[in-house]
């Protein structure tokens, strides 16, 4: 008697959705990594001992250590920064004011400027630091 077993029947890999998700996860992280506004001048933070999780999205204020301003990466002066934050925060009374101040910049270069932004009707702005090192 011969008895032969069948042969098995070989599946094909799914190793084609695996790539296709690897790829998608590859572009998301490249998107996400950097959505955020960057200045058109090196920008230090200043050290903080304590500090939240940074918010995300709104509009970014950069803050020169010589005074120089840039909104969303765009640099301009004060009077402009302003009206675009006025235009901004009329449509989005809600926006958040991220504000970037090099360390080195002193605070009134920025105090004034941070008290200009309330008087438009910004209800959420928020100084970035960066924690101190060990």
């Amino acid at each position: 008697m011969n008895l032969a077993r069948r042969k098995r029947r070989q599946h094909p890999e799914p190793i084609i959705a695996l790539i296709d998700v690897v790829f998608f996860l590859l572009v998301f992280s490249m998107l996400v990594g950097r959505m955020d506004a960057t200045a058109p001048f090196r920008v230090m933070p200043a050290i903080s001992e304590t500090g939240a999780t940074m918010p995300g999205g709104g509009e970014t204020v950069a803050i020169a250590q010589d005074g120089t301003l840039a909104l969303n990466g765009r640099e301009m002066d004060e009077t402009a920064l302003l009206s675009e934050l006025a235009t901004v925060l009329t449509r989005m009374p809600d926006r958040l004011i991220r504000i970037n101040a090099h360390r080195g910049a002193e605070l009134r270069l920025y105090l004034p400027l941070v008290a200009e932004i309330e008087g438009l009707g910004a209800k959420d702005i928020v100084l970035v630091v960066t924690p101190e090192g060990p």
